[in-house]
C-alpha cells in the first residue's frame, strides 16, 4: 500500500476546459508595489502576512541570505538566516503558540529548517530540533494544515519529481518532521500550494503542468491534470501556483512563466479556466518568468481591499524581486466573483469528530494489501492479558497482546476474516473458539485459545469446506435461544452462508451448513448480535442490512441505511463491530472505506445514525491515523488502563509516519464517547 507514485501522461484528465477557443484577450495589469532586489538576484518564493489590523509583511526566499522580510511598499526591514532558501512558506498556530511556523528549504544542505515568527515586531528564532534532510536536490516547498485536527504538514519538491510529504510537530523544546508519505511525477516538481479548507494540494510539474491531489496523508493517490503544457494553455514552462479564497468564491492562478502569464481557474467549477493577465507597465517594471506565487484576500490596506497576489519576478531589470497585485485588480479585469475576506490567521475548523489512536500492532510481514480483520479475546481473570487476532489474507493470523506486540503467527493459509466466541462446550473443556476464512483452502480454519500461553490451537476436524470459490467475510454468533454457535461466512459472489458449528467428539470442530442468505452484491463485514439475535451484514456497494441470526430466521435481510441515501457513507461498506452497553443496548461502528470514517448507530430500535469519527494521526506518539480500513472490532470490556471503557481496533490499510506495511490501530472507546458524546458501559 505504501508506493511510491509515478505520475505521467497517462494519468491526465480531460483538457477540454483548457484548450481551444480562440485567443482570449489578456488584460495587462499594473504592480502596485515591489520589494527590493535579493542580494544575489536569487528570489524564488514569496508570500505575504498580515501584520495587527491592517498592513502586511512579505516574506521572500533568497539561496543567499536565507528569508527576506519586507514592508508593503517593497522596503527590506529584516532577514531570517535560514541558508540557501529556495523556498518558503508559513502557517499560523501549532506547533507554536500565538505566532507564524514558517518552513523553509535550504538548497545547500537539502534541508527543512522551521522557525517561529512574530509578524508584528518581525522577532523570530529557530526552531528546528534535529537535522531534517529530505535525501533529494529540493526544489520547492509549501505547507498545508489539516482542518479536521490542525496538524500541520510540509511538502518538499525535488528535481527529479519527488513529492515529500512530513509531519510536523513538537519534540524535545522544537520542531520535529517526520515523514509520512511519498508521490512522484514523472519530472522537476518546481512549485505546490495546498488548501486548508478543501484539503487540496496542487503541484506545478515544470514541463508537464498543474497537477491536484489529496493533500491528506491517509488518501487515496489519484492525481488529477488541471492544465498542461502545449496541450492546455501553458505554452512552455508551468510555474508558480496560488489558492485564492474569500467566502465562497475560490481560484487558482498559475504561472505560465515563457509567456509571462498568469492563468487563472474556478476551484468551484472543475477548475475551469477563466481567463489571464499580465503584470506589467505604471511605475513598476513587467514581471517576466514569474516562478513562486502566493494570494491572501486578507485586506491589507486600502489600495488592497480584498488582499494581494505576490509573484516572483525573475527577470526584473535590478535584479530578481517580489511584485504586489491588488486582487481586486484581477477580479475586475476577469469579472471574478468576490466574497469575504479570510484572515489566515483564524485556520479552519471541521466539524468531524476526531479521536487518535493510542497503540498500533506490529506491521505484517509483507506489503500491499495484507492485514484485514480484527478479533478480540478477553481474559476474563486479567483483562489486561487479552489478545488481538488478526488475519493477514497473504499468509496466516497474527496473535498480538494489547501493546500491539506479536505473541504468535500461524503461516495457516490466506486469512481474511476472524471471529471468537467463548463458551464452546469441546469434550470436557469450554473454550474460547475462533473462526477464520481461510482463501488459500477455501474453508472455514478452526482454533481455540489456551488462556495460560495466549496462542492458538488448530481444532477444525479436517478440511471445513465453505463452497465458495473466495471465501471473504466472516463472524460468528452464540444463540441465546439454544446455546449453538455458528459462523456466517459469504463468497465472491455476495451470497451469505451459515455454519452450526459442533463437537465432533473427537476434540475438534466441524462445520455444518444450515441456511443460505442471497445479495446482489458483495457482502464483506459482518456481526452478530448474540443478546438481540440480529445479524447485520454490509453489502459494499449498496448499505447496511439486518436479518436474523437464527438458522431458522428466514433469508430476506432488512434495509438499515444505504450509501445512495445517506451523506455520511461513502462506499465500500466494510467492517462493522457492536458496542453493548447492555439491556439490548449499545452501538454499531461500521468502516466508511470511501472517505476514511467510522459511522455509528444504535443498537436499539431502528438502528438511528448516531455520527461519525475519523481517527487521525497523533504526532506526539509517531502513530499515523487510520484509512481504507477493511475490519475492525469494537468491545465494551473493561481491558484496565485506557481502556477499562473498552476498546476500538480497526485495520489500517495506509500505515505511514514511518511507511511500513499495514498493521493495526487500537483506539480507547473512552476517546470516541467523548468525541460524539456517546455512553461508556461502567
Amino acid at each position: 500500500m505504501n508506493k511510491t507514485w509515478l505520475v505521467g501522461f497517462f494519468a491526465t484528465a480531460a483538457l477540454a476546459s483548457c484548450a481551444g477557443g480562440g485567443a482570449p484577450r489578456v488584460p495587462a495589469l499594473y504592480a502596485l508595489a515591489e520589494t527590493a532586489p535579493t542580494a544575489q538576484s536569487d528570489a524564488n518564493t514569496a508570500l505575504i502576512l498580515p501584520r495587527g489590523n491592517g498592513g502586511g509583511l512579505i516574506l521572500g526566499s533568497s539561496e543567499t541570505t536565507g528569508v527576506e522580510l519586507y514592508s508593503l511598499d517593497g522596503a527590506r526591514i529584516d532577514a531570517i538566516a535560514s541558508g540557501a532558501t529556495v523556498s518558503v512558506d508559513a502557517r499560523y498556530g501549532a506547533p507554536s503558540e500565538n505566532a507564524w511556523v514558517v518552513a523553509t528549504l535550504d538548497g545547500a544542505t537539502n534541508q527543512l529548517r522551521l522557525f517561529e515568527l512574530d509578524a508584528e515586531t518581525g522577532a523570530h528564532r529557530e526552531r528546528t530540533a534535529r537535522a531534517l534532510s529530505i535525501g533529494f536536490a529540493g526544489e520547492s516547498l509549501c505547507l498545508y494544515r489539516d482542518a479536521r485536527d490542525q496538524t500541520l504538514y510540509a511538502f518538499a519538491l525535488g528535481g527529479a519529481g519527488q513529492i515529500a510529504q512530513y509531519m510536523i510537530g513538537a519534540r524535545d523544546g522544537g520542531f520535529d518532521a517526520t515523514l509520512v508519505r511519498e508521490l512522484r511525477v514523472a519530472s522537476e516538481a518546481s512549485y505546490c500550494t495546498a488548501d486548508d479548507v478543501s484539503g487540496d494540494l496542487y503541484v506545478a510539474e515544470q514541463g508537464v503542468g498543474f497537477w491536484r491531489f489529496d493533500a491528506d496523508p491517509e488518501a487515496e493517490v489519484v492525481p488529477h491534470l488541471i492544465d498542461a503544457v502545449r496541450l492546455g494553455r501553458i505554452t512552455e514552462e508551468a510555474g508558480g501556483l496560488a489558492i485564492y479564497r474569500a467566502g465562497a468564491a475560490s481560484y487558482l492562478v498559475g504561472s505560465d512563466a515563457s509567456a509571462n502569464q498568469f492563468h487563472v481557474y474556478d476551484r468551484n467549477n472543475d477548475h475551469a479556466y477563466v481567463g489571464s493577465f499580465t503584470l506589467g507597465g505604471g511605475d513598476v517594471d513587467s514581471v517576466e518568468a514569474a516562478g513562486g506565487l502566493n494570494a491572501s484576500s486578507f485586506a491589507f490596506s486600502p489600495r488592497l481591499p480584498q488582499g494581494a497576489l505576490v509573484a516572483t519576478d525573475d527577470e526584473n531589470d535590478g535584479g530578481a524581486n517580489y511584485k504586489l497585485v491588488s486582487w481586486a485588480d484581477i477580479a475586475d479585469a476577469l469579472n471574478l466573483t468576490t466574497g469575504a475576506a479570510q484572515d489566515p490567521r483564524t485556520p479552519p475548523q471541521s466539524d468531524m469528530p476526531i479521536v487518535h489512536p493510542l497503540a498500533e500492532t506490529t506491521p505484517v510481514e509483507t506489503d500491499g494489501d495484507s492485514a484485514d480483520d480484527p478479533a478480540i479475546w478477553v481474559d476474563r481473570h486479567d483483562p489486561t492479558r487479552s489478545i488481538i487476532i488478526g488475519t493477514q489474507k497473504q499468509s496466516g493470523l497474527y496473535v498480538y497482546d494489547l501493546q500491539g506486540n506479536v505473541l504468535q503467527f500461524l503461516p495457516d493459509g490466506r486469512m481474511n476474516n476472524v471471529d471468537v466466541r467463548d463458551n464452546f462446550r469441546l469434550g470436557d473443556q469450554t473454550v474460547a473458539l475462533v473462526a477464520a476464512s481461510n482463501r488459500t483452502t477455501d474453508g472455514i480454519a478452526l482454533y481455540r485459545v489456551d488462556p495460560a500461553t495466549r496462542r492458538l490451537i488448530d481444532v477444525a476436524d479436517g478440511l471445513q469446506p465453505t463452497g465458495f470459490l473466495d471465501p471473504y467475510g466472516l463472524c460468528m454468533y452464540r444463540s441465546a435461544r439454544s446455546g449453538e454457535t455458528y459462523v456466517f461466512i459469504n463468497g465472491d459472489d455476495g451470497d451469505l452462508r451459515q455454519y452450526r458449528l459442533n463437537d465432533s467428539g473427537n476434540g475438534r470442530v466441524r462445520a455444518t451448513p444450515v441456511r443460505d442468505i442471497p445479495f446482489n452484491s458483495q457482502t464483506e463485514g459482518c456481526v452478530a448480535d448474540d443478546e438481540t439475535g440480529v445479524l447485520y451484514v454490509a453489502e459494499e456497494d449498496v448499505g447496511l442490512w439486518r436479518i436474523s441470526a437464527e438458522p431458522d430466521g428466514g433469508v430476506a435481510p432488512t434495509s438499515v441505511i444505504t450509501v445512495a441515501a445517506h451523506g455520511a457513507l461513502k462506499d465500500d461498506l466494510e467492517g462493522i463491530g457492536l458496542y453493548d452497553l447492555g439491556d439490548g443496548r449499545g452501538y454499531l461502528v461500521l468502516s466508511s472505506q470511501g472517505n476514511n470514517t467510522y459511522a455509528v448507530f444504535r443498537r436499539e430500535g431502528n438502528n438511528d445514525y448516531v455520527g461519525s469519527f475519523a481517527v487521525l494521526a497523533d504526532a506526539a506518539r509517531g502513530i499515523d491515523g487510520i484509512s481504507e480500513t477493511d475490519g475492525l472490532e469494537v468491545l465494551s470490556a473493561n481491558l484496565g488502563g485506557p481502556y477499562a471503557a473498552g476498546i476500538f481496533v480497526a485495520q489500517d490499510g495506509r500505515n505511514i509516519a514511518p511507511q511500513e506495511n499495514q498493521n493495526f490501530k487500537l483506539v480507547p472507546w473512552s476517546a470516541i464517547a467523548g468525541a460524539l458524546n456517546l455512553e461508556t458501559r461502567p
